[in-house]
């Protein structure tokens, strides 16, 4: 089985295309466990709806490590709620996952944004499946075994940005990981781009990617991360 944990904070206009998603998935042994940080919308609605198993979360380092504490399979998948996934994308995902013998991976991510967004996600996937062997990325999407996740103890929740390449990182001295490029690419949002701006937003990745090449993982307050789920519009 396979545990699919999702954090929210109010994601009324983003997790029911995410969940309708997942129901449409030719793989049926999963479990949904939405790990919330106190929406004030629909999303809770919308989860019960879905059948999820709801909890109280955070931000999505805590709210990650709290699904997983619940969690009744033996392989966990970390998503982000303004998602969608492809069809057929669990089967593709177990199938690569066994044949590389894994016990960790990330997968493509394509933005719904404008052609600028389109190349830089491409750029990055091809970075990410290049630099696999030596420097794990993995952003918004993870499958892991549930025996590593509890051996590196989870996401760090000091890490203030940059947290789930940290997470692969940790991971990848405890097991086998890999970006798996034949797997079909999941589509994310760009909300966070639109709110806070495209060039203050990759710039910040770019420097939080050197910070963490050079110096770590990023615990500094000055990219703190902020909240833009409040105002949003649909995939």
């Amino acid at each position: 089985m396979i545990s699919i944990i999702i954090p929210t904070l109010n994601e009324e206009n983003y997790l029911l295309f995410l969940l309708e998603s997942i129901k449409k998935q030719d793989f049926t042994e999963y479990e949904v466990i939405i790990a919330d940080g106190g929406s004030q919308d629909k999303t809770i609605e919308i989860a019960k709806n879905y059948g999820c198993k709801i909890i109280r979360g955070g931000l999505p380092a805590k709210g990650r490590n709290e699904g997983a504490k619940v969690a009744r399979g033996e392989l966990l998948f970390f998503i982000d709620a303004d998602s969608i996934l492809p069809l057929n994308f669990f089967s593709e995902l177990i199938k690569e996952f066994k044949k590389g013998k894994l016990d960790l991976a990330s997968f493509q991510v394509y933005p719904d944004g404008n052609i600028i967004d389109k190349i830089l996600y491409i750029i990055y996937n091809f970075f990410a499946w290049a630099t696999q062997k030596f420097l794990p990325h993995a952003t918004q999407t993870i499958l892991i075994k549930k025996e590593i996740h509890r051996k590196i103890a989870g996401f760090d929740e000091e890490i203030t940005i940059g947290e789930d390449h940290a997470y692969a990182r940790v991971g990848s001295r405890h097991g086998k990981f890999g970006f798996l490029l034949k797997v079909p690419p999941i589509l994310t949002s760009t909300r966070r781009f639109d709110h806070e701006g495209r060039f203050k937003t990759y710039l910040i990745f770019l420097l939080t990617g050197i910070h963490m090449l050079f110096w770590g993982k990023f615990k500094s307050g000055i990219f703190k991360y902020h909240n833009s789920r409040k105002k949003t519009s649909k995939l």
